[in-house]
């Protein structure tokens, strides 16, 4: 991918204490480990290093945040502009006064509930069954087993395109099923998170049976993106997918999961294309046989092969 561009891109971004990466590949950082490269790639040094980058990049520079890659698909034509990957610098997870959870973006929902039990912090359990990064939880409200981001909560730190700094609260990032309603250049960096006191065996009693759930219900050790579609209101994806005769459905190398079908696979060497395509391919069986649109949850991301910037 149009090395020579990328390094005309970096000339004009700012200095920074990261990394800059130009014609990065993106496959390494997603679950399903398809897809094409960054024009450039950055990994700031820290929230301050990721202000100053943002400030002093010009406004016409596209700028896109990747996670832990586990809701994302990157197209083969890859990604113009920056994509900003946060790392290391962002997982630090720390108990605070009040009995809250506060930690970066970049930390694992399960590692933040995995310290809220063992600091004896009920009601966070439910990260334990979201394969992704706090980051992701906010920007989608990301939920599980009854309980949502939204449910807990008490403020987001975010940095926007120039450089500043905000603070938000719950009621700031205007959550809806699987939404946040927070303007979409904003790039959350830490969040503070509400516990309540609890039996730590209690809470670990809980974890467990989520962990188990999950591995008896969903395709968890494949190259997967987890769930595929949203639920529409009062029905289930999954259903709809099983009665529209989806199960198992393939497309190359991508294929529908025998074990829960609102999840696609990448059984070896499946492109960003068969995986789009079939989820199109599936949303439109959904459509014919109930009337119903599903929604995509997995962020894709980037250019299709052959088209145009």
């Amino acid at each position: 991918m149009m090395a020579a561009e990328a390094i005309s891109l970096i000339d004009r971004l700012p200095d920074v204490r990261g990394e800059l990466v130009a014609d990065a590949s993106l496959a390494p950082l997603t679950w399903f480990r398809v897809g094409g490269a960054a024009e450039v790639l950055f990994r700031p040094a820290d929230a301050d290093d990721l202000a100053a980058f943002l400030a002093g990049t010009p406004d016409d520079i596209p700028v896109t945040v990747i996670g832990v890659g586990s809701n994302l698909l990157v197209r083969e034509g890859g990604v113009k502009g920056v994509v900003i990957r946060l790392g290391r610098p962002f997982m630090n997870i720390e108990v605070a006064e009040g009995a809250c959870v506060r930690a970066g973006t970049a930390a694992l929902d399960v590692a933040v509930s995995r310290a809220a039990q063992e600091a004896g912090l009920a009601g966070l359990e439910f990260y334990r069954g979201i394969p992704g990064s706090i980051g992701g939880a906010l920007r989608m409200n990301g939920g599980a087993y009854g309980r949502e981001t939204r449910d807990v909560l008490v403020e987001a730190v975010a940095i926007d395109r120039k450089g500043k700094r905000h603070v938000l609260t719950n009621a700031d990032m205007r959550y809806s099923y699987r939404h946040c309603g927070a303007p979409d250049d904003l790039i959350f960096v830490e969040a503070v998170f509400q516990g309540t006191p609890g039996d730590k065996a209690e809470i670990l009693a809980r974890m467990e049976e989520i962990t188990s759930s999950r591995e008896a219900t969903q395709p968890i050790r494949t190259k997967t993106g987890g769930s595929t579609f949203k639920n529409p209101e009062g029905r289930k994806s999954w259903q709809l997918i099983d009665a529209a005769g989806c199960r198992g459905l393939k497309r190359g190398g991508a294929q529908v999961s025998e074990l829960h079908c609102n999840f696609l696979i990448n059984t070896g060497d499946a492109t960003a294309s068969d995986l789009e395509d079939l989820g199109e391919e599936v949303r439109a069986r959904v459509k014919e046989t109930s009337g119903v649109v599903l929604e995509w949850e997995i962020r894709r991301i980037g250019i299709r092969e052959g088209e145009g910037a």
